[in-house]
């Protein structure tokens, strides 16, 4: 049986922007934002970021090392980054990947009605630090779509996509279901799983999760873990490995 770890939204770490003009939810945030979760496998940071008040800019900031992934939910955002030197349009369904390398600086804006999720991932510090920044943009277009009884699969990262990562074994899909039913997700004893449910009602086990929940499954043995839908929507879902062939930057600092 598989090991299921639920991180409720009420549970995770809060976090804005502007004076509340960007809002956010983090189901593994920094250590000064105070939530339960920590960086695992090779993932270091993921937030759910909205807008209340109209559009609103997050300034011109640095990064280095990390692969830094935004996956637009809802809405549309602006991004500008110093590799590019040029605003570029997102729309829902589109994604971003900033591989930091040895610097980059960007800046985003997400307009009126718009969400987000960023997602850091640690591609190995010690070789990624040495490289030039490069940055890539996908349209909701360019990624395959799987149709099945009653949902369809998206797929973001992985087998035939053409977004490409540094960061070794993640793949990332989204289940869009359209009425109740039973998904089932294979799972090896070298993985762990990721879930963010944007939307709808499921359950797995005897767990009801609820918009907004994040989840975590892993098993010893391979298996299969049946989510039941009760009410449609989608589901986020991220495949990285259990533990990664190089020592991650959350190992060094929290391990």
């Amino acid at each position: 049986m598989a090991n299921i770890e639920i991180l409720r939204r009420s549970d995770q770490a809060d976090g804005n922007f502007n004076n509340g003009e960007i809002l956010e939810k983090k189901p593994i945030g920094f250590p000064q934002d105070g939530g339960m979760s920590k960086p695992y496998s090779n993932i270091f940071y993921w937030a759910h970021a909205w807008t209340t008040k109209g559009k609103s800019t997050i300034g011109l900031h640095p990064h280095q090392g990390f692969e830094i992934c935004s996956f637009v939910l809802k809405g549309e955002i602006n991004h500008y980054d110093t590799k590019q030197d040029k605003w570029i349009k997102l729309q829902r369904g589109d994604v971003q990947i900033i591989r930091a390398g040895n610097g980059i600086s960007h800046a985003e804006e997400l307009l009126e009605n718009s969400e987000i999720f960023q997602i850091w991932f640690d591609p190995d510090l010690s070789k990624s630090m040495s490289k030039d920044a490069s940055y890539d943009d996908y349209n909701d277009e360019d990624f395959t779509i799987e149709k099945n009884t009653f949902y369809s699969v998206k797929t973001i990262v992985g087998p035939g996509s053409k977004m490409s990562m540094d960061s070794e074994g993640v793949e990332i899909y989204e289940f869009e279901t359209n009425e109740s039913g039973n998904i089932h997700i294979e799972h090896s004893e070298k993985s762990i799983f990721s879930f963010f449910l944007i939307s709808g009602k499921i359950q797995i086990e005897n767990n009801i999760i609820e918009m907004g929940d994040f989840f975590k499954i892993q098993s010893k043995t391979k298996t299969k873990t049946k989510i039941e839908v009760i009410n449609p929507g989608n589901l986020f879902m991220i495949k990285s490995p259990l533990k990664a062939d190089y020592v991650t930057y959350a190992e060094k600092r929290f391990v």
